[in-house]
């Protein structure tokens, strides 16, 4: 089955930008992501998504699974399960591999469910 692709427009926006400031991400204060190279990605009325070059996380702490999800705007997305030695957090990272053209540039690149993980962003983490 065909899987439609949508591209953004004024009545379904998405922008990707530089985030300004410096992206950490923790579970039971651990550092699982450290970045001054993240993407604020904002689609229509959700609220903006950081993506986190895959490069600057903590790979061994993640675990890819078997689940995934379709986006019509960016694509088919992989998920990742963060295993610390405390505990895991099933399905609680997830990627666009191969994103649509409309926002290719968030390839390479992961978001963390915020109430999932402590995602700041500033320079005082």
């Amino acid at each position: 089955m065909s899987r439609p692709m949508m591209v953004p427009s004024p009545a379904h926006p998405i922008t990707v930008v530089p985030t300004p400031s410096r992206v950490v991400v923790k579970v039971d204060g651990k550092i699982i992501a450290d970045t001054t190279s993240a993407l604020t990605l904002q689609e229509a009325s959700y609220p903006p998504v950081q993506y986190i070059p895959m490069a600057d996380v903590d790979q061994s702490l993640l675990r890819r699974t078997d689940t995934s999800s379709y986006c019509p705007f960016k694509g088919d997305a992989s998920y990742y399960t963060i295993a610390t030695s405390d505990r895991e957090l099933p399905d609680a990272v997830w990627s666009y591999e191969t994103p649509y053209p409309a926002v290719d540039v968030i390839a390479g690149y992961v978001a963390f469910y915020p109430q999932r993980v402590e995602l700041t962003i500033g320079d005082d983490n």
